[in-house]
Formats: C-alpha cells, sequence, structure tokens
C-alpha cells in the first residue's frame, strides 16, 4: 500500500509553481496525465504561492494538525488490511472445515488486488479533478465500508461476503495513498516535505506492527476472532472523523486566506480542472497528448524495472500474507515428535472430559516424553463424544464430535469442545504460538518504518539504484534459501527480509521517472503498479496450490517459490545494470538537484525537469 505514498508527485513541488503543482517546458495542460505545464504565466500564480508559503509561516500548527490527521486515516487502514494476515490460524479455527482453507484465505489478497490493476491508472485523475480532501473522505468511506462488510462475513462464516469486503476496501484503499499523499505535498515543502511524507509512511507502517500484536491478543482472549476483526471498522469509522476534519480545516484555511487578501486566494487542495482552466493554460496540441496507449513507447529499461517489482515483490507482501502459518509450521509450533503416543491414545489430553491424566510416552522406552517449549502436545487419535457427555456442552458448536482418526485439521481451538472440554493444553500452547509468531512477522514493517526516510536519503546521495535493487534481490535469496533449509531462529532472516524491503522499495519507485520521457511519468506509475498487483493478485492463488500440492505445508516448497522470485530479480538486477550502463548510466547515477551550478551530461533531464523524491528527498 505504500507504493502510491513514493509514487504520487515523482518531482518535489517547485518553489516558484503553485504547491502541489509541477512545472513543464510548453505551457501545456494535458487532461489525460494529470500534468500541470507553464509558460510564461509565472506571474498569475505568484501572488497565491505568497499566499501560501505565508499560511505555512503563520500557522506552522495546522500543517502538523493537517499530517497527524491524514496518518490517523492511514493507519486505520493499514490495521484492518493486515487483520487476515495475523489471524491465520485462528480463521482456520474458526471457518468452516474445507480442504480449501488455504486458496480461500489467499483468495481475500487476490480480490484485493483485482480493482488495483486498473485504478492506478486513473487513481489521480480524480484527486486532482475532486480535490484531495473530499477525495480522502470518499476513498476512507470504501476503506470503512469494506472492512465492515469483511467483518460480516467473518461473522456468518461466509467466503463470499468475505470477498466482497475486500474488493470494496481494494477500491478505497490505494487511492487513499494518493490523496494521502498529494494533502502532505500540499501542505509541506522543501525539506519539511520529505520529513513530513516520511513520517507518513513510518507512522502508517505503524498500523501493520500494532495489528499483528494486538489482533491475536484479542482473537485468543473471550472476545473471540469476530471481535479482533471487528476492530477494523472501529478505527476506519473513527478514521471518517479525522477525513472530515481535514475537509474542515482546509475549507477554514482557505477562508482565512481570503479575507485576508480580499478574495485573491486559491485553495490548497483544490481540484486542477477548474471551470476558468482554459484562461490559465493553454491546451496541448493533439501530437503532444499523453494517451495510456503510450506504454507501448517506454524501452527496454522501463519494462526490466517493471519485471523486476512484478517477482521482487511477490517474495515480499505474499510472503507477509502466510507469515504467521509458515512461523507457526517452522519454529513456534511445530508437530509433536513422532517418537511419542499418549498413555491412553482414544481419550482427551487436558479439560474437564479427561479424568486424571493422560501423558505422553516415549515409544522405545516408555517413560515421559519430553515435548519442546516450541512443539505442539500430542492429540487423541481418535475421540468419540456427544453432547450428553458433558453438563457444559450447551457451549460446544456441534451436537456430536466423532473423528476415528483426529488430526490437527479437525481440532478448532474457537470451540470449547476443544479449547476447554479436550485438547485444552493444545488449544493454549496455540494461543501462546499465535501471540508470538505475530511479534515477529511484524519486524520487517518494522525496520521498513524506521529505515525508509534514511535509506531513501542515501540513495539520492549515492545513486546505485540498479545495483541496489539487485543486492536486495539477492538478499531476499538468501532470506528464503534459510527459512526454505534450516530450522533457526526467524529473527535473523526476517531483520534481512526488512532491510532488503526497504532497500528495494527505496530505489525501485524513485527509478521509474528516470527510464520514461518526463511527460509519460503518470503513465508510466500507472503501468507498473498495474503489473505488480497483477502479481500480487496472482501469487498469492499459486502460494495456495502449492501449499496443498505439498501436503499442506508450507516449508519447505512455499519458500522455495519466494526464492525463485528473488532469484529472477536477480538475474533481471544484472540485466538491469548491464543496461543501464549503455544508457548513461541513469539509474545508478547521483540525484543532481536544480541547485548545482554544473551538470555532466549523464542522460538526465535538465534542470528544470529535475527528478526529485518527495517522500525521502531531504530538499
Amino acid at each position: 500500500m505504500e507504493t502510491y505514498l513514493r509514487n504520487r508527485g515523482d518531482r518535489m513541488p517547485d518553489r516558484t509553481t503553485p504547491m502541489g503543482l509541477e512545472p513543464g517546458d510548453d505551457g501545456n495542460f494535458d487532461d489525460e496525465t494529470n500534468q500541470l505545464n507553464y509558460g510564461n504565466n509565472d506571474e498569475d500564480f505568484s501572488h497565491t504561492i505568497t499566499q501560501q508559503q505565508q499560511q505555512q509561516q503563520q500557522h506552522p500548527k495546522t500543517r502538523w494538525l493537517m499530517l497527524t490527521l491524514t496518518c490517523t486515516v492511514m493507519t486505520a487502514s493499514y490495521y484492518s488490511f493486515d487483520i487476515p494476515s495475523a489471524l491465520h490460524q485462528q480463521l482456520q479455527d474458526y471457518m468452516p472445515q474445507s480442504s480449501n482453507f488455504e486458496r480461500n484465505f489467499n483468495l481475500l489478497y487476490t480480490v484485493y488486488s483485482i480493482p488495483n490493476v486498473v485504478l492506478p491508472l486513473f487513481g489521480g485523475n480524480f484527486v486532482d479533478r475532486f480535490g484531495a480532501p473530499q477525495c480522502l473522505f470518499s476513498f476512507a468511506s470504501l476503506v470503512c465500508c469494506g472492512s465492515v462488510l469483511l467483518s460480516i462475513g467473518v461473522s456468518s462464516k461466509t467466503w463470499e461476503v468475505m470477498y466482497l469486503g475486500r474488493f470494496v476496501f481494494g477500491l478505497g484503499a490505494e487511492s487513499l495513498c494518493v490523496a494521502q499523499s498529494t494533502i502532505t505535498s500540499d501542505w509541506f515543502e522543501g525539506n519539511d516535505l520529505a520529513f513530513a511524507m516520511g513520517i507518513g509512511l513510518a507512522v502508517s507502517r505503524l498500523g501493520s506492527i500494532f495489528n499483528n500484536i494486538i489482533s491475536p491478543k484479542v482473537a485468543n482472549s473471550r472476545g473471540g476472532i469476530q471481535t479482533a476483526f471487528w476492530i477494523g471498522p472501529i478505527l476506519t469509522f473513527s478514521s471518517l472523523f479525522a477525513a472530515a476534519l481535514i475537509i474542515c480545516v482546509d475549507r477554514r484555511s482557505v477562508k482565512r486566506l481570503k479575507r485576508r487578501d480580499g478574495g485573491v486566494a486559491s485553495t490548497l487542495t483544490e481540484a486542477l480542472l477548474e471551470e476558468d482552466a482554459p484562461t490559465r493554460y493553454e491546451t496541448n496540441s493533439e501530437s503532444d497528448e499523453v494517451r495510456l496507449t503510450d506504454f507501448r513507447k517506454f524501452g527496454m529499461l522501463f519494462w526490466l524495472l517493471t519485471i523486476s517489482c512484478f517477482v521482487v515483490y511477490g517474495c515480499v507482501l505474499p510472503f507477509n500474507n502466510v507469515a504467521a502459518g509458515i512461523l507457526l509450521e517452522r519454529n513456534y509450533y511445530k508437530p509433536a515428535p513422532s517418537s511419542c503416543h499418549l498413555l491412553h491414545p482414544d481419550q482427551c489430553t487436558s479439560g474437564y472430559l479427561q479424568n486424571g491424566t493422560n501423558p505422553s510416552l516415549s515409544d522405545s522406552t516408555g517413560t515421559i516424553c519430553s515435548i519442546a517449549p516450541f512443539q505442539a502436545p500430542l492429540l487423541p487419535s481418535s475421540v468419540n463424544f456427544t453432547s450428553s457427555a458433558s453438563g457444559k456442552s450447551g457451549d460446544w458448536e456441534n451436537e456430536a464430535y466423532v473423528y476415528p482418526n483426529l488430526t490437527t485439521h479437525d481440532v478448532k481451538c474457537n470451540d470449547p469442545f476443544w479449547n476447554s472440554a479436550c485438547t485444552s493444553d493444545y488449544c493454549t500452547k496455540e494461543s501462546d504460538s499465535t501471540e508470538r509468531a505475530g511479534k515477529i512477522m511484524s519486524i520487517p514493517y518494522l525496520i521498513s518504518a524506521v529505515s525508509s526516510p534514511p535509506l531513501g536519503l542515501l540513495v539520492d546521495r549515492i545513486g546505485r539504484r540498479a545495483l541496489i535493487s539487485s543486492l536486495a534481490s539477492g538478499l531476499l535469496f538468501f532470506v528464503h534459501l534459510t527459512m526454505a533449509v534450516s530450522h533457526s531462529s526467524p529473527v535473523l532472516p526476517l531483520v534481512g527480509q526488512g532491510i532488503a524491503y526497504s532497500c528495494y522499495a527505496a530505489v525501485i519507485w524513485p527509478s521509474v521517472p528516470l527510464t520514461v520521457d518526463k511527460k509519460f511519468t503518470g503513465t508510466a506509475f500507472g503501468v507498473i503498479t498495474s503489473v505488480q498487483n497483477i502479481g500480487l493478485a496472482l501469487f498469492p492463488l499459486m502460494i495456495a496450490s502449492i501449499y496443498k500440492a505439498s501436503g499442506n505445508t508450507y516449508i519447505p516448497n512455499v519458500e522455495f517459490f519466494f526464492m525463485s522470485c528473488a532469484g529472477l530479480g536477480v538475474l533481471i538486477g544484472l540485466l538491469l545494470n548491464r543496461l543501464d550502463r549503455r544508457y548513461g548510466g541513469k539509474l545508478n547515477g547521483i540525484t543532481i538537484t536544480s541547485d548545482d551550478e554544473s551538470r555532466e551530461d549523464a542522460g538526465f533531464a535538465n534542470a528544470e525537469d529535475e527528478y526529485f523524491s518527495p517522500l525521502l528527498h531531504p530538499g
């Protein structure tokens, strides 16, 4: 979701142009690409610019209030988005038993990505036409509605309603990032813009971290999984008040400017296409129009970058979707020792249905079997109980529990029969393990939140974008190799995952404008984001198929899949570096600012066309 935080406004707003607008060469405005270019009309806006700068100077607290409000909206969205991934095991216990659970679960992420195959091509247009504050509220409303539908689906145990909720959520969530970064760009400039957008990305990612910690605890408590999911609608509904307040603050600021300057002011984040636009801008000639079909003019450098984004993100975001399941299987809830058996295999292990004890014994010695802290307790080989077996059976979900060959997939720890009556030791340990896994799977997001701004600053200073993308892919390869073939602690590999993810994201999106003509930048961002979402829609289904074909296990084959994606990323990165040298080192060169008095002819644009990273550039 942070893609748009990096995409929006690929150049730093120039101090000689209205905030949020971008200077060009020929004084033309192109409707399809949302690019606004100026000729000799700078004097038309000089007064407006002064007003905006004066407002920022006179009301510094207001813009930080705006940043706080936008961060509130985004944090709620990120929290809600990641709820399913944090509750993977709990969902499996809760939903009706099915051999297709993994496919059904991964479809939650596929249907989210489907609308975003198309929306990136047009999403920014809505913000530019109708204004960022208004669009922020609209997109936040879609996120809230999607979160509500998802929670209703969970409460009714209906996958179809859950899919509808995720689809509606996807309609709003990605475009919400566009509106948020636009508002930030309008209220900040220069050094403060880079700092503010860095804060925005970091604080938003805290939503995912909080979710990974809080959701398992809530789901494992008396509130249950339904309560854990309904926290999402509560947060997103609360964020609507923040979005509404953003509109009020923005309008109040505009009115203040108009009263002070006799009505000569412009809305900080008003839609760019005003009724009097023809009097301000000349329209592009037909030959200069930018069309969606212009992607056919993009060169090999751009397409290699796009393929790299497709495969590398395939081993980052889809991994997080199933990280809880992988960590449980690999480290925190391993299968019980095969060399052990229960003293009474057909009796419950613990709970009020077990009279006395039913210890685990070693097959070879007959002594008490040692079960490691991260191993699951043994389950009965079979159970046969009806509701008449206990006076407390009114809490059970079923009338009868007849399993001649009990497996781990039969045990539903949200059911009081299993968590209180028959296998309470198994379910208690599962709850502890899911909470531990949730904390560990937050490591990559925590590293990303902390390191993104300084990494972006470093990349702006040293360049080496193609080289860093190759190294990040290589690190991801070794991360997933380690996860696949070893049983060591996952902490170090996940630290590597976070570093690689942060480094890759810091270079991939700022590289896009360097591979296409300036007037195609918006189209290029739309195309690469659409292709990325094609992968994010397909990869979860591929993972589910691999999981099922591997006997319902993640290790090692799912990790081998992630390895292959990272390996392809390395190969593409090598080709990218080779091709970049042929094109003059645009990607590996250093970003040169317009303040430099001299510039080397290395294939960069002119000073007025210089690329800036608005999220990470210090100004």
